[in-house]
């Protein structure tokens, strides 16, 4: 995906560095830079999620077992392929064995429907692990969250447990952290307060089904000054073009509801990262603990 001024958002795993990770997440690195560049619509941007989850699956599906994964129909596919330049699916499955050539994966087996849900999750971990290869991008977002006094964390609908999550454990550290978990018209006016009290930074969780809000709101907040970090389901997200510094974390779709354990997982990721970039962390936590044993706060 491309910013508005025509360059590409960082986003782990879109580096060189990430051909150090598995076998899957260099073809996942692959994939995303055959996609880079590309107008894509919300339909393609599905294929090539899709794509980069089954990264290992890729040149072995056909059109119509591409197209029932991604909840397209099959001439969508066929359009995908040639607005990425090819004559057509075949071609672009060509390619894709000759870039990335491997053995045919094997049958997963004979797992249940809450089996495949798990086994969906841990390939999405692998896949994170991945493409952290390269600590780069997290470290850089955590040196932003850090230095952002106040930090606003925002989070709608399904995200809006991501963002809370975070925001409990980001305020044990963080001298001012603001949590926007509800959108309307007052949203615009507490990203502008944030800004005014010196908010440099904005983080976002991401995930589907991508509200419309969402990306108004990080449209507004890059408007007003503030550097975007946005936690999204995939690096083609909807909210790409409007952040600076884009961190993946696949969902799990296997359920009813999707399940979102990397994008978790990562969130914990970047309280790390923030906690090295603030030097009274460790002092606060201690601090936090003292009085936590003094009220009789937990049962241990």
């Amino acid at each position: 995906m491309r910013t508005d001024n025509g360059a590409a958002p960082d986003a782990a795993g879109t580096d060189a560095g990430t051909e150090t990770g598995s076998d899957a997440g260099g073809g996942a690195a692959r994939l995303q830079a055959l996609f880079e560049g590309h107008r894509l619509t919300p339909t393609q941007r599905r294929i090539a999620h899709c794509m980069v989850r089954r990264a290992a699956d890729a040149p072995f599906l056909s059109s119509v077992e591409l197209a029932e994964l991604a909840g397209v129909s099959q001439p969508s596919v066929t359009r995908f392929a040639v607005a990425l330049g090819f004559d057509g699916y075949p071609a672009l499955r060509k390619h894709l064995r000759e870039v990335a050539p491997a053995e045919p994966p094997a049958e997963e087996g004979a797992y249940n429907e809450y089996q495949q849900a798990v086994q969906s999750e841990i390939d999405n971990l692998r896949h994170l692990a991945a493409l952290l290869a390269d600590p780069a991008p997290v470290e850089r977002a955590g040196r932003l969250l850090a230095g952002s006094r106040p930090l606003p964390v925002l989070g709608l609908r399904a995200a809006s447990a991501q963002a809370g999550g975070f925001a409990y454990f980001a305020r044990k550290v963080h001298p001012d952290v603001r949590l926007l978990d509800e959108g309307g018209t007052m949203l615009p006016d507490r990203i502008d307060a944030a800004q005014r009290a010196g908010a440099t930074a904005l983080l976002c969780f991401a995930l589907p089904r991508h509200p419309r809000e969402v990306v108004e709101a990080l449209e507004y907040a890059r408007g007003a000054g503030l550097t975007v970090v946005t936690v999204a389901d995939s690096a083609f997200a909807p909210v790409a073009r409007h952040s600076d510094l884009l961190l993946p974390a696949a969902v799990g779709t296997g359920l009813a509801f999707d399940t979102a354990c990397a994008p978790m997982l990562l969130g914990r990721m970047l309280l790390e990262a923030m906690c090295d970039g603030l030097p009274d962390a460790q002092a606060r936590l201690e601090e936090f603990d003292t009085k936590a044993a003094a009220r009789g706060l937990f049962v241990d």
